[in-house]
């Protein structure tokens, strides 16, 4: 039914797509494309008067680990989920004000991914907090959907469109014909257990406490799935858990693959997992088109050469795995007819 309130809201709404991500949320405005990446992080003071929201995002990030008793710094998301609701919520409405140059007007038709492995309370969830943030209509896509049609695999086919989306909480393995997804497995397990376990490393064998963005930063600087030597080396500081004085230490790319190797080795379980569950006409498919990689993991260096030698699949890494996610919701955004068939409930 035409109402006039109705169209106004629609004609002054730019439409959004976000991927939602436990490390970091980007946001795409139809017609205009990524508009914002900040990270997955909210400070909340907390005082007499209740909490109050201090910094969202990047500036939130600066404070993790570094904030006094009564400011905490938060990351609501957790495996892919909400973990915080309330602060999730204040997060979502700070980004879509502020991609919409705080017109509190402004009523968008937004499209979220979620995990493949999301129950229904967690969908419930991601839609209540969208609406409170001020959604119009909110459309839910898998993420491994949404990160295939943005790597630009051909996923109305019929052939098998084989892909891992690495994120921060989880990694998502699919197999997709037909707009469809024919065998889908979430793990939890990413880009967040290696930066813990990086940080159980340092703390046991150099009895060095280290924060968690220095433990990211070392996965990204010398993290390697197959390091040789010479090993790439990085200086850290931290805190001496013997004498509690601060302290600066060398470690090397083979203590870091030592160290994430449980990780590494669960990904790569998953994938052989979904290459023994594939019909075999889309097995066949899969030998010629090769696994597509996205999502930040796919940048760790030596993960694709692991994963060629563990399956003797063609590997390729996504154009801009960062972003193959919210390009895809996105393009599905622009294409109406695809996001009806490919939402879900």
């Amino acid at each position: 039914m035409f109402s006039p309130f109705n169209f106004l809201f629609g004609w002054m709404s730019n439409d959004l797509a976000i991927d939602l991500g436990t490390a970091n949320t980007v946001l795409y405005v139809k017609g205009k494309g990524i508009v914002l990446r900040e990270p997955s992080v909210v400070a909340v003071r907390k005082d007499s008067r209740g909490s109050r929201v201090l910094a969202v995002g990047r500036e939130a990030k600066e404070m993790l680990g570094r904030t006094p008793g009564n400011i905490d710094a938060i990351r609501p998301m957790k495996d892919g989920v909400i973990a915080d609701f309330e602060v999730t919520e204040a997060m979502l409405r700070y980004f879509i004000n502020k991609v919409h140059n705080r017109r509190t007007l402004v009523h968008p038709r937004i499209i979220i991914s979620v995990p493949s492995g999301i129950t229904q309370v967690e969908k419930r969830a991601v839609r209540d907090t969208a609406e409170s943030a001020g959604a119009r209509e909110v459309y839910l896509i898998e993420e491994p959907m949404a990160a295939a049609i943005g790597a630009n695999l051909p996923i109305t086919e019929p052939t098998a469109n084989m892909i891992v989306d690495i994120g921060g909480g989880t990694t998502e393995v699919a197999v997709i014909s037909l707009a469809g997804i024919v065998y889908a497995k979430s793990v939890r397990v990413a880009g967040d257990k290696m930066d813990d376990a990086i940080l159980q490393h340092i703390k046991r064998k150099h009895n060095l406490a280290i924060g968690e963005r220095t433990a990211e930063q070392i996965k990204t600087t010398i993290g390697n799935v197959m390091p040789e030597e010479p090993y790439e080396t990085m200086e850290i500081k931290g805190r001496d858990l013997v004498s509690g004085i601060p302290k600066t230490i060398s470690i090397t790319s083979h203590e870091i693959q030592a160290a994430i190797s449980e990780q590494v080795d669960v990904i790569v379980d998953a994938v052989r997992v979904a290459l023994e569950q594939t019909p075999p006409e889309l097995s066949a498919d899969i030998v010629d088109s090769g696994i597509v990689l996205t999502g930040g993991g796919a940048l760790l260096k030596n993960l694709d050469t692991r994963l060629k030698t563990e399956t003797g699949m063609p590997i390729i890494v996504a154009e801009d795995p960062l972003s193959s996610v919210v390009l895809g919701s996105g393009q599905a955004l622009d294409n109406i007819d695809i996001l009806r068939e490919i939402a879900i409930d």
